[in-house]
């Protein structure tokens, strides 16, 4: 690899090796493109694989064991009082995260990528200098952007290594339990983060600003969610406001005013949870023709395409669901549409879930979508406390809700809150892409008894109602 201020060229250069990035790096050498994949950290993954999606999930299958644990009891199993070893669950973190990454590393040399640890900033619209790596300049004929997001910070000041005032990728790090946390934001970070902590030991209070837990998602499946965690919580507080954090060697002091509650309370660690933000500044974007809309996020067409013919992006930093199963889509259309093939991101659903117990999941289109654009639309629900499968597991409090076309009986959206949700979407998320009827759903043998059920029942029972 030539040193010093000498360029070097490619054919693509992805910045940002997260799930979109990596994603785009590997469609387009398998399409025989010369590659470079920029980064700032030292393997690629992204805040995905090292600061969010993976070491979450990691956590949170071990408070499913925890909680599994005690409901056996009421079943005649009982198991001894967990004994929580940190040093060890982090251990354990680190190895499922060392593997996936050691695994991207591994796909890179297969698929000839060139892993280039950097900060990329653009000098035009097509090159970049490089910081903090071996070689300071790359050219390219294409670039695909996959910068990601970060999180906001509370009243806009940043957070701080070793803070008692956290951002998501600090709270993963499960450097301790704290006795007392307070989550601000009741998405699906603070209701993730806050199932971790208050499964493993901490008194969780959690502070909303509207009136209900991850706004904008179906009511009738976050009701399962509320009624749990008000169990595993120390106190919810919704319509509530915190408008002071300061930060002291006893705790963090903090404000809180709200319909139910205007007080000051001591936390021993604060959780801000209250969205992501662009990673679109200090890249030098002013010096190309990419268009940022009024929040930082790139503006892109279908084929993920700039304002700016030889840039590219996806993933976070374009928009939209921030996913990174959308991200990963949009990378390969993205590496397809530069390999000059007839690509295009039209998926008609992209599930999403949220990781608590019990699980929520969901695709196409929503009931609350439907009332908003005036959509006709039949709605049929099958509650678990019917389901075989749900009462031998004693997961009843489950429910399988789909949405149907009235006139082409087609199926427009499905919900589902209960375990294994994260699996169940899938056939939901496969029918709606395929424009199945409610009458595929149903006809469809499931094997019993199993959760799946619940999805063709729920189809039966709109077939039943529609004779």
């Amino acid at each position: 690899m030539v040193m010093g201020d000498l360029v070097q060229k490619t054919d693509l250069l992805v910045i940002g090796a997260g799930p979109g990035g990596y994603a785009a790096a590997f469609r387009a050498a398998e399409l025989g493109m010369d590659v470079m994949l920029v980064d700032t950290a030292e393997r690629p993954g992204g805040v995905c694989l090292f600061n969010g999606c993976i070491p979450s999930k990691t956590y949170l299958y071990l408070t499913e064991l925890i909680t599994d644990a005690a409901r056996a009891e009421s079943m005649g199993v009982r198991f001894a009082k967990p004994q929580i070893d940190l040093p060890a669950i982090r251990a354990w973190r680190t190895k499922v995260v060392d593997d996936l990454a050691n695994g991207l590393v591994s796909l890179c040399r297969k698929l000839g990528v060139a892993w280039i640890r950097g900060r990329a900033e653009f000098e035009s619209s097509n090159k970049v200098r490089l910081h903090d790596a071996e070689i300071s300049h790359i050219s390219f004929e294409h670039c695909i952007l996959a910068s990601g997001s970060r999180a906001v910070p509370f009243d806009g000041r940043p957070f701080k290594r070793g803070s008692r005032i956290m951002n998501s990728g600090a709270a993963l790090k499960l450097a301790q339990i704290p006795q007392s946390l307070l989550i601000i934001g009741a998405g699906y970070v603070g209701l993730e983060l806050g199932t971790i902590y208050a499964s493993l030991g901490s008194s969780v209070h959690l502070v909303e600003k509207t009136g209900e837990l991850l706004p904008g998602v179906d009511r009738d499946l976050v009701a399962p969610l509320h009624q749990r965690l008000d169990t595993l919580f120390e106190a919810i507080h919704f319509n509530t406001r915190v408008t002071a954090l300061e930060e002291t060697d006893q705790g963090v002091m903090t404000e809180l005013d709200g319909s139910a509650i205007t007080a000051n309370h001591v936390f021993d660690k604060v959780l801000v949870g209250i969205g992501r933000q662009p990673n679109s500044d200090r890249m030098g974007l002013e010096n190309t023709r990419v268009e940022l809309d009024e929040k930082g996020f790139v503006r892109v067409d279908d084929r993920m395409r700039t304002s700016d013919p030889h840039i590219l992006a996806v993933g976070d930093v374009a928009g939209g669901l921030l996913l990174a199963h959308k991200a990963t889509r949009e990378g390969k259309v993205a590496a397809e549409v530069v390999a000059g093939r007839p690509s295009a991101f039209d998926a008609r659903a992209i599930p999403a879930v949220v990781y608590t117990d019990p699980q929520i999941a969901w695709c196409g289109l929503t009931e609350t979508e439907a009332q908003r654009t005036n959509r006709p639309v039949r709605i049929q629900r099958f509650y678990w406390k019917h389901s075989g499968r749900a009462v031998t597991m004693g997961a009843t409090q489950g429910l399988t809700k789909l949405l149907i076309d009235p006139e082409s009986r087609r199926i427009l959206g499905m919900g589902i809150v209960g375990r294994n949700a994260e699996a169940l979407i899938a056939e939901a998320v496969l029918a709606i892409e395929m424009g199945a009827l409610a009458d595929d759903l149903a006809l469809s043998i499931h094997p019993h008894p199993t959760l799946s059920e619940t999805e063709s029942e729920a189809a039966e029972m709109f077939l039943g109602t529609d004779l």
